[in-house]
């Protein structure tokens, strides 16, 4: 049996309540998961790391226990990801049972191994980034990443030999150079292996909110406990979907955390026998004036807001269309408008409209007989050629590419003028073209469909096809798919235009 295709998010950090970047990353995946349903087996998880002491700081300050806090947090993220149109297949939390159960078999199984030892830690911790720093990654005395102050740290900790796979992870890079993307993390991970390796502590013995040590004091490390969800999730060791879906196709992550997913993960994943993703793919960050968007900066924007604004379909669009995936890019409600005003309504929007009008207006809006032109001909491999740049993770050139065959549907309307050829009574020139704008526009639909699902919809909709959007793109993206007699629907404006509110 074929290997399925699973797509992961990272769990999201459950501090406080979602924005606008945690939405990007999980549409991201959601288009991902989609077009490769249409194609197979595809598994797509997300969910929620709960554990840690910047959880347990923020539950006391709310004067709730750390299960209370994330128990009524929890609800606030599947309501964001259901309002993006989000369909995963699995929200995991690592508060439950499952996961739990999970961890502490890996921890004892290397631990048996002999790659989980017990020492003595001493250094500096972040606990906003949960993170371990040495002396001479500090910024001028603070954490590199959020900028916080450090604290020094001194316990008897467990240690998990992470200084035994540097050559293996140095072999792994070498051998597979398109396993980290974008190249820039790539680089910078190697460059961090060539520094070399120190074994990593992996238990907390100055809190206790996290999963405890099996037959020992303290409790599992956050991030040791965080990683494992991917697989927990599947059912390790003997779960059905672990060998259907693992290693991963894709893991989507932010660039910040690229350290812990490319150096330590696949360590941990060799070290009880399972291999290492496909492809770990570190994006970059939504920016407001020039700085990381995050809740602990206070810049997030509320995505739950921006969507009642924009439509949850839009902003999908918009995060996928401003910039190449993997790179920063700056937020603004001006450039939502304008892409909004130009991209959807102008040019999506309108074709839709003026289509069906014209198809109402001269033939009671009924599909005429199938006709192949230069449309088909012209655009016969579009679909192939988008599937192949969602799979790159080539969001912006997809749609770049769907965008194509939007311009050249309007460009024809404007050079064989059909009210002409309605006048002139050229009927059989008029049937092609209008048979080639209802076509044109079922395409659309299917190739829009993992990027803007809802509007895909009622663009079909309208079209009146039987047949449900989702089937198969091998069958659906070629030509001749919408039959004649078809009765289409006109309804709503797709994108009703929007003004700039300042």
């Amino acid at each position: 049996m074929a290997r399925g295709f699973y797509v992961t998010t990272p769990i999201y950090y459950i501090s406080g309540d979602p924005h606008i970047g945690h939405a990007y990353t999980t549409i991201v995946a959601d288009v991902l998961a989609r077009t490769a349903r249409e194609g197979g087996l595809a598994h797509f998880l997300t969910g929620t790391d709960e554990h840690g002491q910047k959880v347990a700081d923020a539950a006391a300050a709310a004067g709730k226990s750390p299960q209370e806090w994330c128990d009524e947090l929890v609800p606030r993220w599947k309501e964001l990801f259901a309002l993006y149109h989000v369909e995963y297949d699995d929200f995991i939390r690592t508060t439950e049972p499952r996961h739990e159960r999970v961890v502490q078999a890996v921890f004892e199984k290397m631990r048996a191994a002999g790659d989980v030892y017990l020492g003595k830690y001493e250094g500096w911790y972040c606990v906003e980034d949960e993170t371990f720093w040495p002396e001479s990654k500090l910024i001028e005395g603070k954490c590199p990443t959020c900028g916080r102050k450090v604290d020094w740290l001194s316990e008897d900790d467990w240690f998990f030999r992470l200084s035994k796979y540097t050559d293996r992870l140095k072999q792994h890079f070498r051998e597979h150079p398109e396993w980290v993307r974008p190249r820039a993390v790539y680089n910078e991970m190697v460059a961090l292996l060539e520094e070399g390796l120190d074994d990593l502590s992996i238990s907390r013995t100055n809190f206790t909110w996290g999963i405890p040590v099996p037959e020992g004091a303290g409790v599992i490390y956050v991030w040791f406990d965080a990683l494992l969800n991917y697989i927990s999730a599947l059912g390790w060791p003997d779960g059905a979907n672990l060998r259907t879906f693992w290693p991963a196709g894709v893991q989507l992550i932010g660039k910040e955390i690229a350290r812990f997913h490319t150096l330590i993960w696949p360590a941990m994943l060799w070290s009880i026998g399972e291999a290492a993703p496909d492809l770990v793919y570190a994006h970059g960050w939504i920016t407001v004036e020039g700085q990381k968007m995050g809740k602990s900066l206070g810049n997030a924007v509320d995505p739950f807001l921006l969507a009642e604004r924009f439509g949850a379909d839009a902003l999908r669009y918009f995060l996928l269309r401003e910039a190449p995936f993997g790179s920063d890019f700056s937020y603004s409600e001006e450039k939502i408008v304008q892409r909004y005003n130009s991209d959807l309504g102008n040019d999506l929007g309108n074709l839709l409209r003026r289509s069906l009008a014209m198809l109402e207006q001269y033939r009671n809006g009924l599909v005429p007989q199938a006709a192949t032109g230069a449309i088909a001909e012209r655009f016969a491999e579009l679909g192939v050629r988008v599937r192949g740049f969602i799979f790159q993770l080539q969001f912006r050139d997809a749609l770049e590419a769907i965008w194509e065959l939007v311009t050249a549907l309007n460009q024809t309307i404007e050079e064989r003028k059909p009210w002409v050829l309605y006048k002139e009574g050229r009927s059989a020139e008029l049937d092609a073209l209008l048979y080639e704008l209802c076509e044109g526009l079922r395409w659309l639909a299917i190739l829009l469909a993992p990027f803007m699902p809802e509007r895909a919809r009622a663009m079909w909709q309208q079209l009146g096809v039987e047949e449900p959007i989702d089937t198969s793109w091998d069958d659906a993206v070629r030509w001749g798919g919408i039959a004649a007699g078809t009765q289409t629907a006109p309804g709503e404006a797709l994108f009703p235009r929007l003004e700039l509110v300042r």
